[in-house]
């Protein structure tokens, strides 16, 4: 298996290498941003034959990066003919490169949401065009195929995703003087600090909601969300006759990554179009069985947590509403990081771009410009002019 990883540095990105590392697959291309002693190391060990980084540091790293190919062109690493494409770029800078992926043919293991979240319908015509495949990364997602695996979409009633509920499920009652460092602590899971904070707002949630939506051909009133705090169960699917098929396994993400390599050379080229897997050998573990302790399930406090509700708007509303949701919503997370915005104002400043969002048709140039109007427009509500 050879591999192409995109977005090496990142939390994704290095746990796809640790499932590489267990496995033994050859890693052809490597992509990252401005981290070059992190992407060194990865160089050193992997020995890639193309490595991309961000344009800014580009002079430097070709300094370093004297034995390999070296292109500031993440699409160009993109379009490389490996056997999957690990997309572990966070944020809109990903939906370039899966774009190009697709086009040329390639099977996309896809843990960039924001490219289903702001523009699936261009991301199925790119892969129809160019003979590519998807298959979701995200744990959620990832259950949500194994769940449909040999089944009828059409005997689908309702998809349901956990939530951990993060650092605030429980306290405090006051959400406005919670701390970046606070809101930082996840539960569950290891992530990067965007995936984090949004955990901590369930904007996360309400981003996979969309994404579930748009994977699996499905309307949101269809997507329901669970809050799970043991995060075992990843998702479930119930069925028209009533039954309930659920997918469980430990808080590692090495196994969704895993899973999404094995089954991308076979994956999706148009929503819900899930075939079987042959699976790979263990790499994060497993529960033991009998399985111990309580699990605990309940509904999401849309009230406590309104990004939720927001993304649901978002999705409902669909055209470029989704963009500018995501385009806020990193503008809104970076400034809380840097304390120029309350916890609580990341709803509030999401809520007023939503409302001012021009009403227009989805295509590749409207959805660059609506959300590089978002990020202006947020910056200006932050008080600081993009």
């Amino acid at each position: 298996m050879e591999l192409t990883v995109l977005g090496s540095t990142g939390s994704i990105g290095t746990q796809a290498l640790d499932v590489a590392r267990e496995r033994g697959y050859t890693v052809t291309a490597l992509a990252a941003g401005r981290n070059l002693d992190l992407l060194a190391e990865q160089v050193r060990e992997f020995r890639p034959a193309v490595v991309s980084v961000d344009p800014a540091v580009y002079n430097e790293a070709k300094a370093i990066f004297t034995d390999v190919r070296l292109t500031a062109d993440v699409s160009e690493v993109a379009a490389l003919n490996t056997d999957v494409v690990v997309n572990a770029m966070s944020g809109l800078i990903g939906l370039a490169p899966t774009r190009a992926a697709l086009q040329a043919g390639q099977a996309v293991a896809l843990a960039t949401k924001e490219a289903m979240v702001t523009a699936a319908g261009l991301i199925w015509e790119a892969a129809a065009a160019g003979g590519g495949r998807v298959v979701p990364v995200d744990s959620e997602h990832t259950g949500v195929f194994q769940c449909l695996t040999g089944e009828n979409m059409a005997d689908v009633s309702e998809v349901i995703l956990t939530a951990s509920g993060g650092p605030f499920r429980d306290g405090p009652a006051d959400l406005g003087g919670v701390t970046p460092a606070q809101a930082l602590k996840h539960p569950s899971w290891s992530m990067g600090p965007k995936v984090t904070i949004d955990s901590a707002t369930l904007m996360n949630k309400g981003l996979e909601v969309m994404e579930c939506a748009s994977l699996y051909g499905l309307p949101l009133s269809q997507v329901g969300v669970v809050v799970h705090p043991q995060s075992l169960i990843h998702a479930a699917v119930r069925f028209r006759d009533g039954s309930l098929k659920a997918q469980f396994g430990p808080t590692d993400m090495r196994l969704p990554i895993a899973y999404a390599i094995d089954a991308a050379p076979g994956g999706m080229q148009r929503p819900g179009d899930v075939r079987g897997v042959r699976r790979g050998p263990e790499v994060a573990g497993h529960l033991s069985w009998p399985m111990h302790g309580t699990w605990e399930f309940m509904e999401p406090d849309f009230d406590r947590f309104p990004c939720l509700g927001l993304a649901y708007r978002a999705g409902e509303a669909g055209g470029l509403q989704p963009v500018a949701l995501n385009a806020a919503d990193e503008v809104a997370v970076e400034a809380f990081l840097a304390g120029q915005l309350t916890f609580t104002g990341i709803p509030r400043l999401l809520e007023r771009v939503l409302d001012e969002t021009p009403a227009g048709m989805l295509g590749w140039d409207s959805l660059a410009q609506t959300d590089a109007w978002a990020r202006v427009r947020a910056w200006e509500l932050v008080g600081v002019r993009a």
